[in-house]
């Protein structure tokens, strides 16, 4: 049942939930009027049957007839008021409950217990009058019973039973709850074309949609909403949050746990301009801003039902994240342009070899294969042992070539060992840096000392930290500018865009919860030196 129930559409659910609602409502107050309504009846004919039984025990005609014990008068008495009253009965006792006066003439002279076994003693015992429910001779009817009592000395001499048929309460009660089930009727049907109409425009409300596909929906929109790379905030016409992803709270440097819906967003971006586009209605793509300390691409777009602004979207996103973008498509371009050279190396040292073989040189030949092909293997052969991440691997094997185009040797430590780095840690930022490294090590060699120079390159992975040093034997920095050297836009090359990479390294050596230092060498030349904890440290942004 709860299964067929789900697969009900939800207009059809409300109906029916609003029409069982109603249905119920109306049946517990049609019921309930309709029993209050038969205890009424039926307390108004008791009290009416006493209240005869009452005024013909006070009539000094019936106090006579009952001393004389006259039954043929009390019998003609009895009648005419019971038609004047419309009762189906009047009976008339003695002081013994024996009959003086009934309908049935046959029935004089006999105990009234015959009828309900009631002998009246209530009436003459204790003088009362009272009202009873009983099934006599002449069928079901309620009665009411009272003491005759001689004025003369105040002795109880008979007694009286007026009653009512029941057949007429049932019918006047049939009356009544023929209006009372019309007007339960119509309430019942009232209340469905209610429940059809608000179902209706509640379904339209929801774009006549399921709950289960609003679920759905909304299911899919928190996970598209958590896996864009952007930070998303909306808020309210009240300008308070009411969506945020994961990437807003990273972008704007918050803590993991913090929570930003129901705040308004001026406690938590008072420099925000967002207010201002839930007043114009105007959208803004691609603003530079800076928010919380940090330079942001913002797109500002205002949320509308009909034409009026309920809320406005906010997307932001790290400036630094597009020049990243940036320097990977040029790095991409970098190794294109080394495997080419690569490729151009190793034509024309396979042209050298074809000729001396021609010539008939073959030593020559052999001993220049010996040479490219130790070379290559002693270095495939230390960073399979010694750095077993192929990403890692694959961007020093491109240094390595790279340095040699370039005229130079790219020396790595044999005895680097770099096989423990954390699954967290980045492969892509951490060949960038590393690769900024070594590429300015390259430049600074070869401005100096030109072909043949070489760059040192040493890993180690023991202690609690990820250890790169990177040597290089340019002219050295000045130790004025070694603090500097990691800005942005600082650098010691006149031409080209520099600037950029140190400070990148230190952007993410910041963000990693590492370090990076230099230091001079003698003669000359520099140490990079790139510490990487491999548990990370979260760092928090600053509020401004």
């Amino acid at each position: 049942m709860p299964f067929a129930y789900r697969k009900l559409k939800l207009k059809t659910r409300m109906i029916l939930i609003l029409g069982l609602v109603s249905a119920l409502q109306t049946g517990l107050i049609g019921g309930f009027a309709g029993y209050y309504l038969s205890e009424s009846l039926y307390e108004q004919i008791g009290q009416r049957a006493l209240m005869v039984s009452k005024t013909v025990a006070a009539m000094p005609a019936v106090i006579e007839g009952v001393k004389k014990r006259d039954t043929e008068t009390l019998t003609a008495l009895s009648k005419r008021i019971a038609d004047t009253n419309q009762a189906l009965f009047i009976v008339i006792g003695d002081s013994h409950a024996i009959r003086l006066a009934h309908p049935d003439p046959d029935r004089i002279g006999h105990s009234m217990a015959d009828d309900d076994g009631d002998r009246g003693t209530r009436a003459l015992k204790y003088g009362e009058g009272y009202v009873a429910k009983a099934h006599g001779s002449l069928g079901l009817s309620m009665r009411g019973k009272a003491p005759i009592i001689d004025i003369s000395n105040g002795e109880i001499i008979g007694i009286v039973s007026v009653g009512y048929s029941l057949d007429q309460v049932f019918s006047t009660i049939q009356r009544y709850n023929m209006v009372l089930y019309l007007v339960m009727g119509l309430m019942l049907l009232g209340s469905v074309l209610a429940a059809i109409v608000i179902a209706g425009r509640f379904k339209k409300a929801i774009f006549g949609l399921e709950p289960e596909e609003i679920a759905a929906l909304f299911q899919e929109r928190d996970a598209t909403l958590q896996s864009v790379r952007e930070g998303i905030i909306a808020i309210n016409r009240d300008g308070v949050i009411t969506t945020f992803n994961r990437t807003a709270i990273e972008t704007l440097g918050l803590g993991p746990d913090t929570r930003l819906a129901g705040r308004p967003i001026g406690d938590v971006l008072p420099e925000n301009n967002l207010m201002s586009v839930l007043e114009t209605g105007e959208p803004a793509f691609d603003r530079e801003v800076w928010m919380q300390g940090r330079q942001m691409i913002v797109n500002r777009l205002p949320v509308k039902q009909g034409d009026t602004i309920i809320g406005v979207v906010a997307s932001f996103r790290l400036r630094d994240e597009l020049d990243q973008v940036s320097r990977q498509l040029t790095r991409i371009q970098q190794y294109a342009d080394t495997l080419r050279s690569q490729t151009h190396e190793y034509s024309n040292k396979l042209h050298t070899i074809a000729g001396l073989i021609q010539i008939g040189a073959n030593e020559q030949a052999l001993a220049l294969i010996g040479s490219e092909v130790s070379d290559h293997q002693a270095l495939i052969h230390l960073l399979l042992e010694a750095v077993p991440d192929p990403v890692l691997a694959g961007c020093l094997l491109g240094k390595y070539n790279r340095a040699r185009e370039m005229g130079l040797q790219l020396a790595i430590d044999p005895d680097s060992e770099m096989a423990d780095l954390p699954p967290q840690l980045p492969r892509d930022q951490l060949v960038s840096v590393l690769g900024n490294l070594i590429d300015n090590a390259l430049e600074a060699t070869r401005q100096h000392r030109g072909e043949g120079g070489v760059v040192h390159l040493s890993m180690t992975d023991l202690g609690h930290d990820l250890i790169f040093e990177v040597e290089d034997q340019g002219p050295g920095i000045p130790e004025a500018e070694r603090e500097r050297i990691f800005e942005r836009g600082v650098s010691s090359k006149t031409e080209g865009d520099h600037g950029i990479g140190l400070y990148l390294v230190k952007q993410f050596v910041d963000r990693w919860g590492g370090s990076v230092t230099v230091e001079p060498l003698q003669p000359n030349g520099s140490r990079f030196t790139l510490y990487l904890t491999k548990t990370p440290v979260q760092t928090e942004g600053v509020m401004q």
